[in-house]
């Protein structure tokens, strides 16, 4: 059975046409009840001509109202065509036209499909028993068509009126019931639509969201860094103003070195944010063929540091690259913050046949709080985006130690994008950042 449609409001369009058709039914039934009495439809013997008009009334009126009472207009059209055929008003078409638009309409519009049912059913029950009682009645009194023998003219034409009668009743029924089948596809069509919208704009909003975030960390990852450094350059500047000059101008140099670099840093960043990524001029500098300029930033801001690499070099994507320099430089920037007076830092890069390892070790005081902070949890994010792992935690001997190591190699061979593609969306998912914050 075809699936329950709700009941649905007429709207003032649907209604002026009903109202149309059913002015232009009136006219057509007028016309030809006035063409029926004059070309003596059932004989000499008919009744008024006044009759035939409310006949028509009566019979094409309730039209207007199909839509909003369709079983209640179906009965009251075939009431009023079964009286009219009873009556032998001269009118045969009109008749026929509106008893077929209303059946139509209650299996359009009725949302119980169980009662458009019955109640089709029962009207056609009753005009197909009134069509035999009536070929019955005729056979009955011998002034028709002869009926001698099963293939007699009164047989033929018997068959012929009850196949017709099959056909009309069975097309109303059909129709209705296919255009309310259209009726339901097309509100669950529309619902479908509807939520894909909602589900459009929670996306949309989602995205802003998670590009916040994104930014909000990009930015973590390049004012903490040269913050930092400023920290600890104007601290120096500080304490050796009075006794040494030229130390303290040295170190005022290397703090407004490190403010045009984030400055720079900046720059970039909203230059890259603001340029989709197959418009990008030139890619991002952010490889791991720059740790050595990182370490040697991290050398020239108070934290002395040393690069090794371990293997031959591999050629690694672009993602995993930029998620392991952020790496090195928020570890780097918590060393430089927590490790205290005298620390030192070691980063090693590691080339294997199927991963690369990224170690940073730094000697010195270990984090206060045991508590991961927004920078661990970014580092964490930044590994996973690229199928890796890390590793970070406070050494026995004091020191902290972060390591990274994110597979390369053989999951991508074959040309499998699949992998870039799946890191591209986690690094969006969870916030596309290098952490932002304390370790």
């Amino acid at each position: 059975m075809t699936a329950l449609l709700p009941r649905r409001a007429v709207t003032s369009g649907q209604m002026r046409n009903d109202l149309w058709l059913a002015a232009g039914m009136l006219v057509a039934g007028i016309l030809s009840s006035a063409l029926g009495s004059v070309s003596g439809v059932y004989g000499a013997e008919h009744p008024p001509l006044w009759w035939g008009f409310v006949y028509a009334v009566l019979l094409t009126l309730p039209l207007a109202l199909r839509r909003r009472f369709p079983c209640t207009v179906l009965f009251v059209v075939s009431a009023t065509y079964f009286v009219g055929i009873s009556l032998q008003i001269p009118e045969v078409y009109v008749g026929n036209v509106a008893i077929f638009i209303a059946m139509y309409t209650v299996g359009a519009w009725v949302a119980d499909r169980r009662r458009a049912a019955i109640v089709r059913v029962l009207v056609i029950v009753a005009m197909l028993v009134w069509l035999l009682v009536g070929i019955f009645q005729s056979a009955a009194s011998g002034d028709d068509l002869p009926t001698d023998g099963p293939f007699s003219p009164f047989a033929a034409f018997a068959m012929l009126q009850f196949l017709v009668n099959i056909a009309f009743f069975g097309g109303a029924y059909l129709f209705g019931e296919r255009a309310h089948a259209s009726a339901v596809e097309h509100a669950a069509l529309e619902e479908r639509t509807a939520e894909l919208e909602r589900e459009r704009e929670l996306t949309a909003a989602q995205a802003v969201a998670l590009d916040r975030v994104r930014i909000a960390r990009e930015l973590h990852d390049v004012v903490a860094h040269h913050v930092s450094a400023m920290g600890v350059q104007a601290g120096a500047a500080r304490t050796v103003l009075d006794r040494d000059p030229d130390a303290a101008r040295t170190a005022l140099a290397g703090v407004e070195s490190s403010a045009r670099s984030a400055l720079t840093d900046l720059r970039q960043l909203l230059e890259t944010l603001r340029t989709p990524d197959s418009d990008a001029p030139g890619g991002s500098t952010l490889r791991l063929a720059a740790l050595s300029d990182l370490a040697a930033h991290a050398t020239a801001n108070g934290l002395p540091t040393t690069l090794s690499v371990v293997g031959e070099p591999v050629e690694a994507p672009e993602l995993v690259q930029v998620n392991l320099y952020r790496i090195a430089q928020e570890a780097l920037t918590n060393a430089r913050r927590h490790g205290g007076p005298g620390a030192t830092a070691d980063v090693r890069i590691r080339y294997e046949d199927d991963a690369i390892e990224l170690e940073v070790v730094n000697t010195g005081r270990s984090p206060i709080s045991g508590r991961e902070g927004l920078g661990l949890v970014g580092m964490r994010e930044r590994a996973a985006a690229s199928g890796g792992t890390l590793e970070a935690r406070g050494r026995d001997r004091g020191g902290f130690l972060v390591r990274a190591r994110v597979p390369v190699g053989a999951p991508r061979q074959g040309g499998d994008t699949g992998a870039d593609a799946a890191a591209l969306a986690a690094v969006v998912v969870g916030g596309d950042g290098g952490g932002g914050g304390d370790a």
